[in-house]
């Protein structure tokens, strides 16, 4: 059973987990970190085909999954986008938040419109969106798909260990499809031993703004 999240907001505009002690974004720019992190880690939106799925820890404002559908904007190909998020945030939160980006609130009223009521199955442009709640421990381990992309976008591991686990990542791997990648804003050696260790190819690679490195990661075909 997921719990509301409990927030508190930087100069007004950054909501920051009371539980975590940890922001939900970058405070520089965080719509073009998670294209640089996310996107670009997982090499989106190139690689997508009709049904192509990306999964993620950690849901929070929404924004990554705003992003991606602004990178669809052209080609419109239609996707899947599962996120698992053990604390969801209110709508008004949300929105709240999107306003320090306007280009990813311009297309978020699918959601918004009908978050607040409960809804977790929707759909954003050409994303059919799902967001289940629960303890990612738990909810992950009995999902039943595989993502072809990850995002992994808990808060902090030095914050949030649990989400980072080498349980954690032997999951993400199990649920991943041959070929499929992970990608994350975080180069911790524990993060990148664990994804090594289930399984992936893994690459450290130049992270965004005063970030030095982020980590990619591959599943064998």
């Amino acid at each position: 059973m997921s719990q509301r999240a409990t927030l508190e907001w930087r100069d007004g505009a950054i909501p920051v987990s009371t539980r975590f002690d940890d922001p939900y974004f970058s405070i520089a720019n965080g719509l073009a970190e998670t294209r640089h992190v996310f996107l670009d880690g997982n090499e989106l939106p190139d690689r997508c085909v009709p049904g192509f799925h990306v999964a993620e820890l950690g849901f929070g404002t929404g924004l990554n999954m705003l992003a991606m559908v602004l990178a669809l904007r052209e080609t419109n190909i239609p996707i899947r986008f599962t996120s698992f998020e053990a604390f969801p945030m209110s709508g008004e939160d949300i929105a709240h938040a999107l306003e320090a980006f306007p280009e990813a609130r311009s297309v978020a009223d699918p959601f918004l419109d009908v978050w607040d009521q409960g809804v977790r199955f929707f759909t954003v442009g050409p994303v059919t969106v799902e967001v289940i709640e629960g303890d990612a421990r738990e909810t992950l381990a009995k999902w039943p798909g595989e993502a072809d992309a990850w995002f992994l976008d808990g808060f902090s591991p030095a914050k949030n260990p649990e989400l980072w686990s080498p349980e954690m990542m032997a999951e993400v791997w199990r649920h991943t499809a041959s070929g499929g990648t992970a990608a994350t804003y975080t180069a911790a050696g524990f993060v990148r031993r664990g994804l090594a260790d289930a399984g992936f190819a893994v690459e450290r690679r130049p992270g965004y703004g005063h970030k030095r490195h982020m980590t990619v990661a591959r599943k064998g075909v």
